[in-house]
């Protein structure tokens, strides 16, 4: 139970750091909050819950190994290498992919529900 405490604080003290440190990440938190309020507004349903965290969870752990990654990549090559742009720039790419998914999400469960709200 011991280690696996620690370990949980560990995981606990790597969000905090990303939070503190990665405007980014706070601009995700940001729109998550905003996505999670707008989908209880909304009535979403138990399934439509679940695709809204998933996707949520999908973009904020992109995000999280972004930063891992940059970290990694500082470290072990703290001068400009293009391997190391590479690295950084597919490790943003894979965030810019999941964000777009979460957009074409968002559509797909908030449009429909808006759209009858403004017929009622």
């Amino acid at each position: 139970m011991r280690r696996f405490l620690t370990s949980f604080g560990h995981a606990l003290a790597g969000c905090s750091e990303v939070f503190s440190s990665q405007r980014n990440f706070r601009i995700h938190v940001g729109f998550a909050v905003a996505a999670l309020v707008l989908g209880g507004s909304l009535g979403l349903s138990a399934l439509e819950w679940l695709v809204l965290a998933m996707t949520i969870a999908l973009v904020l752990s992109a995000e999280m190994v972004n930063t891992s990654l940059e970290a990694l990549v500082d470290l072990v090559s703290p001068e400009v290498h293009d391997k190391a742009r590479v690295a950084k720039d597919v490790a943003a790419g894979a965030v810019l992919l999941m964000a777009l998914l979460s957009i074409i999400v968002g559509f797909v469960l908030f449009v429909p529900k808006l759209l009858l709200l403004r017929g009622a």
